[in-house]
């Protein structure tokens, strides 16, 4: 699980990059909560095999959005390192839902993983990269 983009590789900053090589990267409205009237726009490299998604620091603090713990991640080389943790309200084409979001620091990708995407009630087709509806069954 790749949580955050190699900064000294100037490619990993570019979405173009991102997308010839088969990544999905899809825009998604991000709010304090559902009926909260400020929210931003973000390019989100989709990564279902990531739990949390993570969002510029700066931003979710812009809209008044606070941690309330902190976490250690483990990159995909191995390094260990520390971020804060809150909640958002993420939506994809009328479809939302609240989902834990990690705070990015400096050189930090924005990243969607599989808890917004299932609070969405949305899956990702990873061969056509395009996102779902998710067939919903209660069991």
């Amino acid at each position: 699980m790749m949580l955050i983009a190699d900064i000294q590789n100037p490619k990993m900053r570019n979405f173009e990059y991102y997308k010839n090589l088969g990544i999905t990267i899809k825009k998604f409205t991000v709010k304090p909560s559902y009926s909260s009237p400020e929210k931003i726009i973000v390019d989100f490299m989709i990564d279902s095999g990531a739990v949390y998604s993570l969002v510029p620091k700066v931003q979710l603090e812009k809209m008044g959005i606070v941690p309330y713990k902190t976490m250690d991640f483990y990159l995909t080389d191995g390094t260990k390192i520390t971020r804060t943790v809150g909640d958002a309200y993420f939506e994809y084409e009328g479809e939302g839902g609240s989902a834990p979001v990690v705070f990015g620091e400096e050189g930090d990708e924005p990243l969607l993983g599989a808890t917004a995407l299932e609070s969405c009630g949305l899956v990702l087709n990873p061969y056509r990269r395009e996102i779902y509806p998710m067939r919903m069954l209660m069991l």
